[in-house]
């Protein structure tokens, strides 16, 4: 069952993983950087998670018997714990060049909670899948909403993050501190559906419903950034190839030059998000102001060489 168990855990998280990095549409993230988040979850997060547990749950052990013990692991102490462990990497990459919006929070702490979710996953099928009759159902239930949930819950946290990064160290803190409780919340209410039979299709609603909240999240996040990118972008490249930009997915193929549209691209909506980052952040304006400089120039350059070969 060792391949069968690997081969469950990880193909599934990867096409997730996929999808999730092709969410950020306007400006996806370095995937080296994607792919490393994911990894973490993966084996950093889950070290960290076992350890935690141990320590937390050790005075249980004689408190209460082995049956309750065994329940508030898993509805109790694994929410805390796990969730903690899983942000702990968001709190250095959300300060970092390459999370400036909404969207980059919820793809990296996205990624961790998928790699969590696939050793996680890797540990059920091998250790209790041993039949196929057993594995079937444990793979379906542990790939459609345990992975995923260990995503969405991580995903929460990156997203509250990003959205705090340039408030003051009060509203960073209570909007963090905001994250892992909502994360800590689908995890235990997961968890404790699972617990018992009754309230199996408890956790299943719960868990759609949360998967809609996060696909209208992802939406709105979207469109706000394409507003930011035609605010910022209005006066620094002809209309005609703003409205491009924006509307990628019904725009000519031939609007720009094959062999430079995606560095254009790319380097335009940079400048919109750097635009957008000193907007919000007067900090920003002194660390972004040569690379907003430099931007322009090589847009200007890509420009001239769009029109010179029409």
């Amino acid at each position: 069952m060792l391949l069968i168990s690997l081969f469950g855990a990880i193909l599934p998280m990867l096409i997730y993983l996929y999808f999730l990095y092709k969410f950020d549409k306007n400006e996806p993230e370095p995937i080296k950087f994607v792919i490393y988040h994911f990894f973490y979850g993966a084996t950093a997060a889950v070290i960290l998670g076992i350890l935690g547990s141990k320590t937390l749950s050790a005075p249980l052990e004689y408190i209460f018997s082995e049956e309750t013990n065994s329940i508030l692991k898993i509805i109790l102490v694994a929410p805390f714990i796990e969730e903690i462990s899983k942000a702990s990497l968001l709190f250095k990459t959300i300060n970092g060049k390459n999370v400036d919006n909404l969207t980059d929070g919820l793809v990296y702490g996205g990624a961790i909670g998928l790699g969590f979710g696939m050793t996680e996953n890797f540990l059920y099928f091998f250790l209790y899948g041993a039949t196929i009759n057993v594995f079937l159902p444990l793979f379906l239930m542990r790939t459609i909403f345990s992975a995923v949930m260990h995503g969405l819950a991580t995903a929460t946290v990156g997203g509250l993050m990003s959205l705090a990064k340039y408030s003051s160290k009060a509203k960073k803190i209570a909007t963090t501190t905001l994250g892992l409780l909502v994360a800590m919340f689908i995890h235990f209410v997961w968890n404790f559906s699972v617990s018992f039979s009754a309230t199996l299709i408890i956790g299943i609603l719960f868990m759609v419903l949360i998967f809609i909240v996060f696909i209208l999240v992802y939406y709105f996040s979207i469109k706000f950034e394409n507003k930011v990118i035609k605010k910022e972008l209005t006066n620094e490249i002809p209309n005609n190839l703003l409205n491009n930009i924006i509307n990628s997915s019904s725009a000519s193929k031939n609007w720009f030059i094959s062999p430079h549209k995606k560095q254009f691209v790319k380097k335009a909506i940079l400048l919109a998000f750097r635009k957008h980052e000193v907007d919000i952040s007067v900090k920003n304006r002194e660390l972004y102001t040569n690379e907003i400089e430099q931007l322009r120039v090589e847009i200007s350059e890509l420009i001239k060489l769009n029109n010179n070969s029409k």
